[in-house]
């Protein structure tokens, strides 16, 4: 396994002016899409099928099998959504790529299309993140001037219109048909599958939903070839990716290397744990993926490994926590993150996060009862493989995994507060001087503004 870094996506985020379409073709941008529309967009799909890429978002499903799954055409629209509403607690990837070069993501849509058939794609992106909607309005708008994007595409017959939709900002559109719902106007709460998007997705149509990493990962997938990308990673994880390092870590960002790198390696080259400290549990997908401790340090990060190691690769969002954080106090605020985002359609996540939040809020305050943490095993139990979505399975990972590493912690939470096991201001990455009030009340802008 090389400990190098491979920056691919995150080559040139440095560049001046990097988001603008001028740099981003300076250093090689739309070549992808050239090389794309000198071929069948059959080859187009075979060749990422043959790189061996897989769903960046989570799921870790080959992208070009997804592809593949769509009907053959029946002269009406089909469409490729890309899911930009990065949410979830830790997971920090797409955003930082949208935001510094979003022609990444453009040309990989102009791609993706013209594989699957697509003229009208859409990007989803949270609608809190102004900024990036903003530059990805730009870089769309940029690509039509020039020809990308629009009709007869550099004069290959090919027409592409793009959409950047807001989203109103629920976790829960996060999930692929949620998505859909969001997109058509609707609530957004998860669909019932079968049928599945490929078959019945937005506007009942045919559908294809990646996640940005995914699509942006294209562009060089076809201008450098199926064997450049499997020669990173392994061999059923192949390629690079962005590992996002936050927390107790001495550099913490956006770290892209191969698959298959360790936490040791990825935390080597950040510095390690911050000075002082050591290190003491982490997430290798996100705050919904069960959670690792220091014994985890050499497992290797791809698919495989980490479901062997027990749990999932997820977003590849690394939360590093050090011996000064409360395992109960963490797992509380994901657990009251998840039980506010719960759309409430289904009874197992509607009640079962809520009864969740309540119990752990109990045990963090010190004031927890003899049974409380069967109470919870049982309750995430009764949640996981019987709601309608992963966002219930996600709920419960950090919650039992937690248990099983650290359930000392929790049966002291039937005497003690975390607080005093714990001091919050031994764990807090900042350290800000008290407020007086007449402080307080500058920083909100009293006085008549």
């Amino acid at each position: 396994m090389s400990t190098e870094l491979a920056p691919v996506l995150s080559a040139h985020w440095d560049a001046e002016r990097s988001w603008t379409l001028e740099t981003y073709l300076a250093n090689g941008g739309y070549e992808g899409l050239r090389a794309a529309l000198a071929q069948p967009a059959a080859d187009v799909v075979q060749t990422v099928k043959d790189s061996g890429l897989r769903g960046r978002g989570g799921a870790g499903f080959p992208t070009g099998m997804k592809w593949g799954f769509l009907p053959a055409p029946d002269g009406g629209p089909r469409y490729l959504v890309v899911n930009a509403d990065e949410s979830e607690p830790g997971t920090c990837k797409d955003i930082p790529l949208m935001l510094a070069t979003p022609q990444t993501l453009v040309e990989g849509v102009a791609i993706t299309s013209y594989a699957i058939g697509c003229h009208h794609a859409f990007i989803y992106v949270r609608g809190e993140v102004l900024h990036v909607y903003r530059r990805l309005l730009k870089a769309v708008e940029e690509a039509y001037a020039a020809g990308f994007l629009g009709k007869d595409v550099l004069g290959s017959g090919f027409d592409l219109d793009v959409t950047v939709h807001a989203g109103a900002g629920a976790y829960i559109c996060g999930e692929e048909t949620a998505l859909l719902d969001s997109l058509e106007g609707l609530r957004g709460q998860p669909r019932l599958k079968p049928p599945f998007p490929a078959v019945a997705g937005l506007y009942a149509r045919p559908t294809v939903v990646n996640n940005v990493e995914s699509v942006a990962s294209v562009p060089q997938i076809v201008a450098r070839g199926a064997s450049w990308f499997t020669s990173m990673g392994t061999e059923r994880s192949a390629g690079h990716g962005l590992f996002s390092l936050s927390g107790h870590v001495t550099r913490p960002g956006q770290y892209e290397a191969p698959l298959g790198i360790t936490l040791r390696e990825l935390l080597d080259m950040a510095g390690g744990v911050r000075e002082g400290h050591e290190l003491k549990f982490w997430t290798p997908g996100g705050s919904s993926t069960p959670i690792f401790t220091a014994e985890h340090l050499d497992v290797p990060l791809d698919y495989e490994s980490v479901a062997a190691a027990g749990s999932m690769l997820g977003t590849r969002a690394l939360q590093i926590f050090d011996e000064t954080t409360s395992v109960v106090r963490a797992v509380t605020r994901w657990t009251e993150f998840y039980a506010h985002e719960s759309c409430g359609k289904c009874t197992p996540c509607r009640e079962g996060t809520y009864w969740l939040k309540q119990v752990l809020r109990r045990l963090e305050a010190g004031q927890g009862t003899q049974g409380d943490i069967d109470t919870l095993l049982d309750t995430c139990d009764n949640i996981l493989g019987r709601a309608f979505c992963a966002l219930g399975d996600g709920a419960t990972s950090c919650i039992t995994s937690a248990v099983q590493y650290f359930r000392e912690e929790f049966d002291a939470g039937m005497h003690t507060p975390a607080s005093e096991l714990f001091p919050p201001a031994r764990s807090a990455l900042f350290d800000y001087p008290p407020r007086t009030r007449a402080a307080a009340l500058v920083g909100a802008g009293a006085g008549g503004h």
